[in-house]
């Protein structure tokens, strides 16, 4: 079978579309990575709320999807939106990577050790509500581009610390010396961070066989359930939500956060069921946030 495989050209792109291509390669498959720029690449120095978000990401690749020039896409999952475009689907989610944040500094040390009104680089809403909560002292500013620009530019000096996701930087090979892990716990990640998204045409049979055999069943029940989260929560790239899953045994736990903008609501819960069901825990704990009030902070959000 020979796969045409759309990806963007990022360096960490292309490093997970390599590994997806290689595993496809040893099921026998012939793939061809197509590079595809796009909307998020070519907006690198704008914040992503004010053009659409992370969708930008996946919009060109998904457009590509449908009009048959590519079979596959490769994503980072925190980058897709809750709902797909109809004809697609996410056929495979390979295992997860390690889904925590990590706090990068040039000078070493953790997040309460960085100098009063340090200058702390995120363009997430979510960390940024988080970092705040903790250190309202702190200067929290944007910052665009890819690993690497983002690591000149703490080098630089521009920022005292950055706030990334630790699964990029393992999947780059890179573990800066003056990073420290923040506690899931405190500090809970994006939705889907750390795994990736196996996208592709619900009418393509043979390929959707094929790509069954790179799926990974605990990985897939996290997946399921953050993602019925957003989707019930109506959430978007304006808005402050986290939510992760953990498998233990047949058991399956997610939890949700739910932020305004200001950091002044915030609220959490969690459920716990059978992982089988992790579409429904998602929607539950979804109802869960949104009867404490998430759909009041949500619109404010907006």
């Amino acid at each position: 079978m020979r796969i045409r495989l759309g990806t963007r050209g990022s360096r960490l792109a292309l490093v997970q579309s390599e590994g997806v291509a290689a595993s496809l390669r040893a099921l026998g498959a012939e793939v061809e990575l197509e590079t595809i720029r796009t909307s998020g690449d070519r907006l690198a120095q704008v914040a992503l709320a004010d053009f659409g978000g992370k969708a930008l990401f996946v919009k060109e690749i998904e457009e590509a999807l449908l009009a048959g020039r590519v079979d596959l896409g490769v994503h980072s999952l925190k980058d897709m939106p809750a709902l797909l475009p109809s004809g697609l689907c996410l056929a495979a989610y390979p295992p997860r990577e390690d889904p925590r944040d990590v706090l990068l500094t040039r000078d070493g040390g953790a997040l309460g050790e960085l100098r009063r009104g340090a200058v702390v680089g995120t363009s997430s809403l979510r960390r940024r509500v988080m970092l705040l909560g903790r250190r309202p002292d702190l200067r929290i500013e944007p910052v665009r581009g890819n690993v690497d620009t983002r690591l000149r530019k703490l080098a630089a000096g521009d920022y005292d610390a950055l706030v990334m996701a630790r699964a990029g930087l393992s999947r780059l090979g890179l573990e800066p010396a003056r990073s420290q892990p923040l506690p899931a716990g405190e500090f809970l990640p994006a939705v889907g961070q750390g795994i990736l998204g196996l996208e592709a045409r619900e009418s393509d049979g043979a390929l959707l066989e094929l790509l069954a055999g790179l799926d990974h069943t605990d990985t897939r029940a996290q997946a399921e359930a953050e993602r019925a989260l957003l989707a019930r929560l109506g959430a978007g790239c304006h808005t402050a939500v986290a939510g992760l899953a953990r498998v233990e045994g047949e058991a399956l736990t997610v939890e949700g956060w739910v932020a305004s903008v200001d950091g002044r609501t915030v609220l959490s819960a969690s459920v716990s069921g059978p992982s089988v069901s992790a579409r429904l825990l998602g929607e539950k704990l979804a109802d869960e946030l949104l009867a404490r009030g998430a759909r009041a902070v949500l619109e404010g959000a907006r």
